[in-house]
């Protein structure tokens, strides 16, 4: 099925970018900033800037602009149909026409055309974390910058290692459904034909070889880190340490004074 080879997210793109050489703490809080500056601003020019800043990262980053156009491709039905509703019963001052006793209003649309980018921007700026990212040095990321919660006796390391190993097991688990899916096609089975509702019940078949697998893998990883005496964070070292550095704070201090622009912007125009 071409949409699971078009989901990437947990992919990632080796390269020696000025994206990819940035700590990874310091990307995951400009993208926690970005999404915050993304639903805080408001507007034709705070979007507008908002997605000027995204284009220039993935344009630094060097990552091809047919990953991340093949990384949206699974989010379009939501996104249209999430959009659709917007157009339809969001009320308003300026109605356009009328479909099925329901009005079409200027603020509708606009506000789907806002929620539409919104999105897209949304993701885009997670893939880039996540494709220039190892899941090594993100799992390291998200310990340190949860190092806080310790104070409450919650196994930070853990969660972190739980967290990146489930998005690692994305890019896995879309590839053995491929492989099970090829496997049944070869047998007969049919995916593609009839409407929607014929398709979700063939792909009922699908699932219990590919909760088998699951399970499968699960286990081999968990005998995998037995065998190398893994036995959660403590007294654990690294053998590459995290240190924010001069590029860090050249990249992060501006990128943080542009987000603040962009919602002062969007909100004043």
């Amino acid at each position: 099925m071409p949409v699971l080879k078009d989901i990437t997210l947990g992919q990632y793109f080796p390269g020696t970018s000025v994206v990819h050489r940035l700590d990874p703490r310091v990307k995951i809080i400009l993208v926690v900033s970005y999404i915050a500056a993304l639903f805080l601003a408001k507007g034709l020019y705070g979007y507008a800037l908002s997605l000027c800043y995204l284009a220039l990262a993935a344009a630094v980053s060097g990552i091809k602009p047919i990953q991340l156009v093949r990384g949206l491709r699974p989010m379009l039905f939501i996104v249209i149909f999430t959009a659709v509703l917007n157009i339809l019963y969001i009320p308003g001052e300026h109605e356009l026409f009328t479909v099925f006793s329901l009005s079409v209003t200027l603020e509708g649309v606009t506000t789907a055309i806002y929620m539409i980018m919104r999105l897209f921007m949304l993701v885009t700026c997670t893939f880039l974390l996540t494709y220039t990212t190892s899941p090594i040095m993100l799992t390291a990321a998200i310990e340190k910058l949860l190092a806080p919660f310790k104070l409450l006796r919650l196994p930070v390391h853990e969660l972190a290692m739980m967290m990146t190993i489930a998005l690692r097991m994305v890019p896995t688990l879309i590839e053995e459904t491929d492989k099970i899916m090829s496997a049944q096609k070869a047998r007969g089975a049919d995916f593609e034909s009839g409407n929607i509702l014929k398709r979700a019940k063939a792909l009922v078949p699908l699932l219990v070889p590919l909760f088998v697998s699951s399970f499968r893998r699960a286990d081999e990883l968990a005998v995998a880190m037995e065998c190398r005496c893994y036995h959660g964070g403590a007294g654990r070292t690294k053998m590459k340490q995290l240190r924010v550095t001069a590029p860090d704070f050249a990249v992060a201090v501006p990128s943080l004074l542009y987000f603040a622009g962009c919602v002062t912007v969007g909100r004043l125009l």
